[in-house]
């Protein structure tokens, strides 16, 4: 689909889907919602597509990202997974070096280290099974 050179607005889309009156609350992404200058029929997949991901490995990501933050919740003990989530930006901020957690924490930057050895080995275990 690199060739596909027509560019739908957001508009033009919203006009497509309120006018289908028959799908109402049902829109599928292979269902051509016009066609571009070649008079190929173009779907609403093709014009949320890029280069890079697919839509449905968007999709498949936000899903893993959710059950990952669901399985820290349950699995990992509360200072690991502040570690991972400072060390890794997870809520929101910056992610830090272990040895700024160390100095925030008042703990040895080799026990941040063992700690977040420890955390991530076990949600990989839980990824695993």
């Amino acid at each position: 689909m690199k060739h596909f050179q027509q560019v739908l607005t957001a508009n033009e889309i919203l006009m497509f889907l309120r006018s289908n009156k028959k799908v109402k609350a049902e829109v599928y992404l292979n269902e051509p919602i016009g066609k571009d200058k070649d008079d190929n029929e173009v779907t609403l997949m093709d014009v949320l597509e890029t280069d890079e991901k697919s839509i449905e490995d968007e999709i498949d990501l936000k899903m893993k990202v959710k059950k990952l933050y669901e399985k820290m919740k349950y699995i990992l003990k509360d200072r690991e997974k502040t570690i991972l989530e400072l060390r890794f930006g997870l809520n929101g901020t910056k992610p830090k070096t272990q040895n700024e957690i160390a100095s925030m924490m008042g703990i040895s930057r080799s026990y941040v280290s063992r700690i977040e050895t420890k955390a991530i080995g076990k949600l990989s275990k839980e990824f695993q099974e």
